[in-house]
């Protein structure tokens, strides 16, 4: 199948990025989109156990966003830096986006919250991410909490100083496993009463920088995804396995859910227990295995996310629902509404 980058391309007015997240939780929109007959269906987030079988199994991502977002001073320098911290790549020391980064040179030491907090410019073999050793007195994880951020989506404007609301909407109500550095945001619209009248089941993926980096090439198959870190405990595969077994329905919440899934089917042969890296890439023509329904918000074009609800439901079924979620005026991306693709 020839896929090209501009196949996953669509027209978004500025003014639907949501900026801030609905006032509850489970009032966002729901599209509903059944795959059998194209029909497209409007709700809100609440209905969904109406909208649902009582036998459906959900799978959702139980990962816990860290405030991975910095800001830094540089000697001399009249511009403040901000870090997104990536992943610790060993004791102190984490691959980061620096923004602006370019002029930031192996060597620089930047001094986070008054000194608190210091770190180094290291060698790196990437032009955007950098490494970085931190120094400081006391525990890490603390200091963290204290002056770091949510790594809100640069699409979400709110400056240095964010929101206090954001540490609490940009997290997941049943998120365990600290480990992300974006929300797995298709589960930010559960609430717990509504959790709690749905049959579920946790795993876990660290949302790294392989998520959101961008597609460059045009070529979509040729696009590498990055691995991220996943576990899967016994009671959870056992239980989605049963429900294969038995003809249940399989709901995937959100792609990092999805790609766990998938990747174990696939590697494995079945769900079953397992903790590793996953660095699957879901594009048109994949041959699914264990998801039946899928819970996930709008994409962004041209987006590895885009690609794989395309992969789910078709390409032009999914680019009509896009048309349509514009007509309607649907809240887009992380803090916006939802789709339930049966």
């Amino acid at each position: 199948m020839n896929l090209r980058l501009s196949d996953f391309d669509y027209h978004l007015p500025p003014q639907l990025i949501a900026q801030h997240p609905s006032q509850k939780r489970d009032e966002s929109r729901l599209m509903l989109l059944d795959r059998r007959n194209g029909s497209i269906g409007h709700h809100r987030f609440r209905e969904l156990p109406q909208l649902l079988a009582g036998d459906d199994l959900l799978v959702l991502n139980d990962s816990k966003v860290i405030p991975a977002r910095l800001f830094a001073d540089r000697p001399g320098g009249t511009r403040r830096i901000e870090i997104l911290l990536l992943r610790e790549v060993e004791k102190d020391v984490w691959e980061a986006l620096l923004r602006p980064g370019r002029r930031v040179r192996q060597g620089t030491r930047l001094t986070i919250a008054a000194g608190k907090l210091e770190a180094e410019v290291m060698p790196s073999d990437s032009r955007l991410r950098r490494r970085l050793r931190f120094f400081y007195r006391g525990d890490f994880k603390n200091l963290l909490s204290q002056y770091g951020q949510m790594p809100l989506p640069p699409y979400i404007e709110r400056g240095e100083g964010g929101l206090a609301a954001d540490s609490e909407r940009y997290q997941t109500v049943y998120a365990a496993r600290e480990g992300s550095v974006a929300a797995p945001t298709a589960g930010l619209h559960f609430t717990p009463a509504l959790l709690q009248s749905l049959r579920h089941v946790f795993i876990t993926l660290h949302v790294g920088y392989g998520t959101f980096r961008p597609i460059e090439s045009q070529d979509v198959p040729a696009h590498e995804m990055e691995a991220e870190i996943f576990e899967v405990e016994a009671e959870a595969a056992r239980a989605v396995r049963e429900q294969r077994r038995r003809g249940g329905r399989v709901v995937a919440v959100g792609s990092t859910s999805t790609r766990v899934l998938e990747h174990l089917a696939r590697d494995k042969g079945e769900v079953k227990e397992a903790a590793g890296e996953t660095a699957l890439f879901i594009y048109p023509g994949f041959r699914w295995q264990v998801c039946d329904a899928l819970i996930t918000n709008f994409h962004l074009p041209r987006s590895t996310l885009l690609v794989l609800v395309s992969a789910f439901a078709g390409l032009d079924l999914i680019k009509r629902c896009y048309e349509e979620a514009v007509r309607h005026r649907y809240r887009f991306y992380s803090y916006g509404d939802a789709m339930l693709i049966l």
